[in-house]
């Protein structure tokens, strides 16, 4: 995808998620709604989901794609290292990545965006690709602004997760 294209399709990404959450402030509604639409967004995804943070590890929460890893320790794999280290990684090939962890061997490149409210970690957005090197710096800013924007459209009560204190 040229780069203007890729641009033109976040900004679309963009405007339909503020759509989703105009009026709508439940936690799963608007992560499970928001998995399905990067997923239809974004064609190369075998994985577009979240994994939430229950005060002791991330556990898998509402996603598109196959049957997937339900617990991940901080630290381990890119989700877990994402979360631990509060930033965005980029993994180019995953197969040469030391810290993956393997859920779906479909899966060849992948971005995980953390979940940050008031300095309060509340998880990872985590997409992987069927092809190699799928993500770059505009997947990087667009999902940090898509992030950003589910953050503060809702109201997050991880009581329905099982949230451990």
């Amino acid at each position: 995808m040229l780069e203007q294209e890729k641009k033109s399709t976040y900004d679309l990404l963009l405007a339909q998620l503020a759509g989703l959450l105009d009026g709508e402030r439940n936690a799963l509604a608007n992560l499970s709604n928001s998995a399905a639409l990067l997923n239809q967004t974004l064609p190369n995804s075998v994985f577009t989901g979240y994994y939430l943070f229950d005060g002791t590890e991330l556990i898998l929460g509402p996603f598109q794609g196959g049957v997937s890893c339900v617990h991940i320790a901080l630290g381990k794999g890119v989700c877990g290292q994402s979360a631990q280290e509060s930033r965005t990684i980029i993994v180019d090939d995953v197969r040469t990545h030391a810290n993956y962890i393997s859920c779906d061997a479909a899966a060849l490149s992948e971005i995980v965006v953390p979940m940050i409210k008031e300095g309060q970690l509340l998880g990872v957005l985590d997409l992987d690709s069927h092809l190699v090197a799928d993500y770059d710096a505009i997947d990087k800013e667009y999902l940090e602004r898509f992030v950003a924007l589910l953050v503060e459209g809702t109201d997050w009560n991880f009581a329905m997760f099982g949230e451990r204190n």
